[in-house]
């Protein structure tokens, strides 16, 4: 029997991330110190474009991994840790990394595997008006009335926004809720708690 053949067996022609069934391919890990079974799975086209390429992520399709984390398949948990670590700064994927269980050598190959890949791309790193670092899960209170496009709203200073999220890919956004509306806020507005 082929990988695939194998592979379509174990997942029941579906992708094991997001358990979509067309467009299906083998997705298999570099590195993965173990079977070629363990270190591959079945992926979807949309999961496997978005894997290849960080750029095209779209966060919240892999609200999906609140299931497939769970996978016993060893290739699915080290994809799963890797994609919740990358987007740990939207705050929900930090709850699913704080429920994960991996075992020990799979999770440290996971991780190496992270920061070889970390070292190629530029950090974002979020800094209120003072300069003092923000990070997911912070609370942060508004330094200035802010009109919220879109809406009638407007968020008054001194407002404190709690468990803030960060925009990944730019490092002057971060979201949070003001009067139940959650709305992108300037870094440059705002004062760390």
């Amino acid at each position: 029997m082929s990988l695939e053949q194998e592979l379509r067996k174990r997942s029941d022609s579906t992708c094991e991330l997001c358990s979509a069934t067309d467009n299906l391919q083998v997705y298999s890990l570099e590195n993965f110190p173990g079977e070629v079974t363990d270190g591959s799975f079945m992926a979807c086209q949309v999961c496997t474009e978005q894997l290849e390429d960080f750029d095209k992520v779209e966060v919240n399709h892999w609200r999906c991994l609140n299931d497939s984390m769970w996978s016993t398949v060893p290739a699915v948990q080290v994809t799963a840790f890797q994609m919740l670590t990358k987007l740990k700064a939207e705050g929900w994927p930090q709850d699913l990394l704080d429920m994960m269980y991996m075992e020990d050598e799979l999770k440290a190959f996971a991780k190496s595997q992270l920061i070889s890949e970390e070292n190629t791309t530029p950090e974002f790193i979020h800094k209120d008006s003072n300069g003092a670092v923000i990070e997911a899960g912070d609370t942060v209170v508004l330094t200035k009335d802010l009109n919220v496009k879109g809406s009638s709203l407007t968020a008054k200073r001194g407002t404190a926004v709690r468990r803030v999220s960060l925009v990944h890919n730019n490092a002057e956004q971060i979201e949070g809720k003001v009067e139940g509306q959650q709305i992108v806020i300037l870094t440059k507005f705002v004062k760390k708690v």
